[in-house]
């Protein structure tokens, strides 16, 4: 167990190796930090420091560098998460509530990730298995065509055109001959939109094939052949989203960062959606943010990186995870004080859309 001076020697080396990307020799520590002690005793704290695994010299250097043993350290029981500004937290609720649609909000907030923190930005779309049904809509675009829009809480849209096919047509008698084939009545558009937001409405998207399944049956013989056109594209449009998706930007900002030989490995990982999945994956404690330092990754070519990450959600229901991917060496406070405000107000953002 470090005791208190240990601790403060170890922080401070962070501290400087994270702002100036060199080795700290013990008497710029005396300089610069008001450590009260010689910087022989500093010297044998850091013999200490290193015997334990928190720091390491590099090369023949002077000096030396945290380890991911001191960086996990520095995390856990040293740093404090450094709150943003007022000005920065206006910037970016304003920002953020411009958005018009999910597609919008997941853009931006990536696009403020990296720009905010300087690391490369992963936001995960809100999880379907996660979503239910806002509202479900039913628009006649034009003679024979029906516009099916689906929102689930999520701020998610859908919208899918619906051949309309002719009255009658699902019945036992037929179509009759004075329908017009492809009509549909205001009325029978307005009974079906009223049934389906009546048994979707706060549904989960998971449970919407059951509920949904004897819908042709709650309409007369006419509109049956409708009800199933409509039930076909609902079900069409679930299975087409199943799958979940991720993006990222701010990869340029990589190159500012001294990778050595990791930096393609990095790139590589970054283009696998797998990759991304993985690594924003594990949902915790949506008040926490968490942080997983170098060897901790799971992927091999992350190795050289840490990743700090964040649930977001509408009140208690967590929808997916955002976070941000850089250089061990990377300012924790600041980052992870970046990533606990914009997952809270992507939050508020979607709970309001």
């Amino acid at each position: 167990m470090l005791d208190d001076r240990k601790l403060a020697v170890l922080r401070a080396i962070v501290e400087d190796f994270v702002s100036t990307n060199e080795p700290v020799g013990s008497k710029a520590l005396a300089d610069r930090h008001n450590l009260g002690v010689s910087p022989a005793t500093i010297r044998n704290d850091m013999a200490v420091l290193e015997e334990q695994g928190y720091i390491t010299q590099p090369h023949t250097s002077a000096g030396r560098v945290p380890t991911d043993k001191g960086y996990r350290l520095f995390v856990d029981r040293l740093s404090t998460i450094k709150p943003l500004s007022i000005a920065e937290r206006r910037a970016i609720e304003t920002f953020l509530s411009g958005a018009y649609d999910l597609d919008d909000v997941v853009g931006r907030t990536v696009r403020l990730l990296a720009q905010l923190t300087r690391q490369v930005a992963v936001v995960q779309y809100p999880s379907l298995t996660r979503s239910s049904v806002r509202h479900v809509e039913l628009v006649p675009v034009a003679e024979g065509r029906l516009l099916l829009v689906l929102i689930t809480n999520t701020g998610r849209v859908e919208q899918r055109l619906i051949e309309a096919p002719p009255r009658g047509s699902g019945g036992s008698g037929g179509s009759s001959p004075q329908s017009k084939p492809g009509s549909v009545s205001e009325e029978s558009i307005g009974h079906l939109r009223a049934l389906l937001n009546t048994c979707l409405d706060g549904l989960g998207l998971g449970d919407v094939p059951t509920a949904v399944a004897d819908l042709p049956d709650k309409v007369g013989p006419d509109d049956r052949p409708l009800a199933a056109a409509v039930l076909s594209v609902l079900l069409e449009t679930l299975v087409e989203k199943h799958e979940e998706k991720i993006v990222f930007a701010g990869a340029a900002n990589l190159a500012a960062v001294d990778f050595s030989q990791s930096l393609r490995e990095v790139l590589v990982a970054l283009e696998e959606q797998v990759v991304l999945m993985r690594l924003l994956g594990e949902t915790g404690d949506s008040s926490k943010v968490t942080v997983r330092i170098g060897t901790e990754n799971p992927d091999l070519g992350l190795r050289s990186t840490s990743v700090v990450a964040a649930d977001y959600g509408v009140g208690d229901l967590t929808l997916a995870r955002l976070g941000v991917l850089g250089p061990t060496r990377m300012d924790y406070p600041s980052t992870m004080g970046a990533v606990r405000a914009v997952a809270r107000y992507v939050g508020q953002i979607l709970a309001g859309s």
